[in-house]
């Protein structure tokens, strides 16, 4: 009899309240934890992860990347075409065909897009598998002004392939200043 009639009793909080007030509650939780973690956790995170921190140089890019592994020419493995002189860094058309195996034992995995000069180098990560085919990327990169623009291949068993090529740019493709 109690389960009955506790079952026709009006809450004392309506459905909607209650959902306002634990939604208000969610996102204070958030709120403090973000002001009192801040960009800790954000480095941390970017850190452990693989991504890159702000502002981050090109230095910082590569050994983060690759560590203290050695880069061997790419020249006949890679091809590299970009413009010499881009009009508009907002979009700058890059194609990267690889003469490298995607299958078999020694397969290429990866192919990283890095611009030297930008706040963040590393413009594009292409991963690849032994059903990927034929290795060759066409896309459009942006470019915060004239600098070196490399396209690194990584091999399975580590191994380093790079090649580079200067774009001159004539307007900015970014908002932000360009690291110096």
């Amino acid at each position: 009899m109690a389960i009955t009639e506790l079952l026709k009793a009006k809450p004392a909080v309506g459905r909607r309240a209650f959902l306002r007030a634990l939604t208000a509650l969610m996102a204070c939780v958030a709120f403090g934890k973000e002001l009192l973690a801040g960009d800790k956790v954000w480095a941390a995170q970017a850190g452990s992860s693989g991504l890159p921190l702000p502002d981050e140089r090109v230095e910082a890019t590569l050994q983060r990347l690759f560590g203290n592994r050695s880069f061997a020419s790419g020249e006949g493995k890679i091809q590299l075409e970009l413009p010499l002189i881009a009009e508009d860094g907002a979009n700058v058309a890059v194609t990267v065909d690889l003469s490298l195996p995607v299958s078999g034992a020694t397969r290429l995995s990866h192919v990283y897009i890095i611009a030297d000069k930008n706040r963040r180098p590393m413009l594009a990560k292409f991963s690849f598998t032994p059903e990927s085919g034929r290795a060759f990327i066409a896309t459009s990169l942006r470019l915060a002004t004239t600098t070196d623009v490399r396209a690194v291949a990584e091999m399975n068993d580590g191994t380093l392939y790079a090649v580079g090529k200067n774009v001159r740019v004539t307007i900015s493709g970014c908002d932000l200043p360009p690291q110096s």
